[in-house]
């Protein structure tokens, strides 16, 4: 079943959409993990992989953040939401009263199962439209069981939002979408088009949408996102580019990212007038052995490096945390 909404091109937001941060707000940052199920990245999907041991790195992990300041947000699926153990990890956490349970939908573990396991299929917009709804009942239903209550931000899996996502997310109480990753385009794999979208927050079908933070670096930096989509077509025209220094495209994750190029990246945004930073990983990542950016323990002491040097340049250059309640309450104030 398929909603054929592959390869949607998610429209830029006109400037009067976008969020206008109160002048006290500075710039600052906020931090979503994906908090979900182990399973073979670079096999096939299966409804199969439901194991989610790795929450038990959470309550550390929580520990090192709040120490640094930052409150996380965790954007929980429906195999963590129906694990009491994961529930009880997690429960702890969002009890510092800055953090808090949001919503992700990994449609091949999240029920009804109606579809065929595909790769397609894995974006939740190229759904049926009645498919995507019911999915999205089954997961804020088991966030509610848990939890005892019902999120208000939430993530598509694998960024998988498509044209009719935003408003079945309103009519069910999200005030948050954070499914666009700015500057990127997943169409090759079936995925919406994102490329032509900023990092900008905005408003769209009753929603604010926070882009993940995405900048391009390089002397041609400010070209960025044009010579991206020019480059992608060209075999090894992406790498070319970022060897030679003319233009990198840099998400602000951990995962796959060196420190040195976040935080070049994040110069940039604030010097480009950016006024939130959105950050991200997955809760995987958090052990050793289950995602391809922490295979083993000096992937996880570089993991924690690049914390402790982001979060250190943050902090030099006046940049905080926000929880997406303060997120949420700027929003409100510059409606």
């Amino acid at each position: 079943m398929s909603g054929g909404a592959a390869g949607w091109r998610v429209p830029a937001p006109s400037p009067d959409a976008w969020v206008r941060w109160p002048a006290d707000w500075g710039c600052r940052y906020l931090v979503l993990v994906d908090v979900e199920e182990e399973f073979d990245w670079r096999g096939g999907f299966s409804r199969a992989h439901r194991s989610t041991a790795a929450t038990r790195a959470l309550p550390g992990a929580h520990a090192r953040f709040r120490d640094a300041g930052a409150a996380l947000g965790l954007m929980v699926d429906h195999p963590v939401a129906s694990d009491p153990a994961s529930v009880d990890r997690l429960a702890a956490i969002v009890a510092d009263g800055r953090s808090e349970i949001g919503a992700q939908l990994h449609a091949w573990v999240t029920p009804p199962f109606e579809e065929q396991v595909t790769a397609a299929n894995s974006f939740q917009g190229n759904l049926a439209r009645e498919l995507e709804a019911a999915k999205l009942d089954a997961l804020v239903a088991a966030i509610g069981a848990g939890f005892a209550t019902r999120p208000r931000a939430f993530r598509a899996g694998r960024y998988g939002i498509g044209p009719d996502s935003r408003r079945l997310l309103a009519s069910r109480g999200f005030a948050v979408d954070a499914s666009v990753r700015a500057g990127h385009d997943y169409t090759r794999d079936g995925g919406p088009d994102f490329s032509r979208v900023g990092n900008a927050a905005y408003r769209v079908d009753g929603l604010v949408e926070l882009p993940s933070t995405t900048v391009f670096t390089g002397v041609a930096g400010r070209a960025g996102p044009l010579l991206h989509r020019l480059a992608g077509p060209i075999p090894r025209g992406r790498g070319a580019m970022a060897r030679t220094g003319l233009v990198s495209r840099v998400p602000l994750t951990p995962e796959g990212v060196p420190a040195a190029a976040a935080i070049a990246a994040i110069d940039a945004a604030v010097a480009g007038g950016e006024r939130l930073l959105v950050m991200s990983f997955h809760s995987p990542s958090l052990e050793a052995g289950h995602t391809p950016y922490v295979r083993d323990a000096d992937g996880l002491a570089r993991f924690w490096a690049w914390w402790d040097r982001v979060f250190a340049h943050l902090a030099r250059l006046g940049v905080v945390n926000a929880s997406i309640g303060e997120v949420l309450a700027a929003a409100g104030r510059s409606a």
